[in-house]
């Protein structure tokens, strides 16, 4: 019988120093989103599931843990995502005509982690502008991400862009299922080209040049340039390369320390995103830190399709690839009852000091504080002096 204080596999307590440095990250970019004029909200974490799921993709539905309410009967799930809880804010409670800016941070479930060493409980954090389909709320979305991972500390990063719009304008008028176009897109994530051939022999000659195209397509700036030599002059290809032009020329003036990387064939969430989709990747990270894009479609299935872009991160992730930051500095205090000591405790605390009072026999403990300061008795006033 396995021991009762065991944790599921993939669920982990987090310890006073991890939690320490996760919240300063949440209370930072949530502050940073606001400068940016984003609003919080906090969606339940949990919903009637047909809410909670609708439009989302199977992979979305297999990640989430579902059950029944004591209350109603009726089938619950436990967020595995909080993007589509947000476009129903949006769509329904909110139900603005102009631009909305909003971020959230909570945690998600997923039934299976995501990874070898990921966590089944991220806590997310996210920020989404609905209701402008121009370019410049995707770049200020991508300001948002690249301000959050160097705020985090994070170094040598790289921002890798593609667009969904480029397998739409070359399958899109294929009348293929939804399963053929997801062997398509694991062909061009492998870079499998006899598999791509296999998939695309009986379509058109020009579809399958252009899907081997994709193929090389992958580097830095001069990719686009190939591009539009290589893909055909399709509208959704041509309105994708331009797209993704314009925004790597802004980032480029705006970040100049930030490399720029293109995989074209790289179409992940190629069904949820309708445009210009990123991956932002640091040193030490083996995966994307955060992902990201233009999905227009996600308020569709509350009855309000809006334009919106954002991008997400798991907290705990960024956490482990931050920098330790140091102990606060705090002040030592001994433990008594004298009214004059516990006033200067409590003067001090009000001035917003962390006063660590030293219980008896606890004198040379350590903590996650570093005093040092401390609180002295200097004949009748209580005193702090450096340590």
């Amino acid at each position: 019988m396995p021991s009762a204080w065991l944790l599921p596999e993939h669920i982990a307590d987090v310890l006073p120093s991890q939690a320490r440095r996760i919240e300063e990250l949440r209370r930072e970019l949530l502050d940073m989103a606001r400068t940016f004029g984003c609003e919080l909200v906090m969606p339940p974490l949990l919903e009637h599931l047909e809410s909670l799921l609708s439009g989302a993709g199977h992979e979305l539905d297999l990640k989430t843990f579902k059950l029944v309410d004591q209350l109603s009967g009726r089938s619950l799930g436990l967020r595995a995502d909080t993007t589509p809880q947000v476009a129903r804010i949006d769509a329904h409670l909110l139900n603005r005509v102009g631009v909305t800016r909003l971020c959230y941070c909570g945690p998600v479930l997923h039934t299976r982690p995501d990874g070898l060493h990921a966590t089944r409980e991220p806590l997310q954090f996210g920020v989404e502008i609905y209701g402008h389909a121009g370019l410049e709320a995707d770049l200020e979305v991508h300001e948002l991400a690249l301000d959050a991972v160097q705020r985090a500390g994070l170094s040598d990063v790289t921002l890798d862009l593609g667009d969904a719009r480029l397998i739409h304008g070359l399958l899109g008028e294929q009348r293929l299922t939804s399963r053929a176009m997801d062997q398509f897109v694991a062909a061009l994530a492998t870079k499998d080209s006899s598999a791509l051939a296999e998939l695309s022999r009986d379509l058109p000659v020009s579809v399958q040049q252009g899907l081997q195209a994709l193929l090389s397509l992958y580097g830095g700036i001069e990719v686009l340039a190939l591009a539009r030599e290589r893909l055909p002059a399709h509208p959704s290809i041509t309105a994708a390369i331009d797209d993704l032009q314009w925004l790597s020329e802004h980032l480029q003036q705006t970040h100049p320390e930030v490399r720029l990387g293109f995989d074209l064939a790289d179409l992940t969430g190629y069904a949820y995103y309708s445009g210009v989709r990123f991956a932002l990747y640091a040193r030490g990270s083996s995966d994307a830190v955060l992902r990201g894009g233009r999905y227009d479609e996600v308020g569709a299935v509350f009855g309000r399709r809006r334009p919106a872009v954002g991008f997400s991160l798991d907290l705990k992730t960024l956490e482990g690839l931050s920098p330790a930051s140091p102990l606060r500095a705090a002040v030592r205090a001994p433990w008594g009852e004298d009214a004059g000591l516990r006033a200067a405790v409590r003067q001090l605390r009000e001035a917003g000091e962390t006063v660590v009072c030293v219980l008896p026999g606890h004198e040379h403990e350590g903590d996650e504080f570093d005093c040092d300061r401390e609180l002295i008795a200097v004949d009748t006033q209580w005193v702090v002096r450096a340590i």
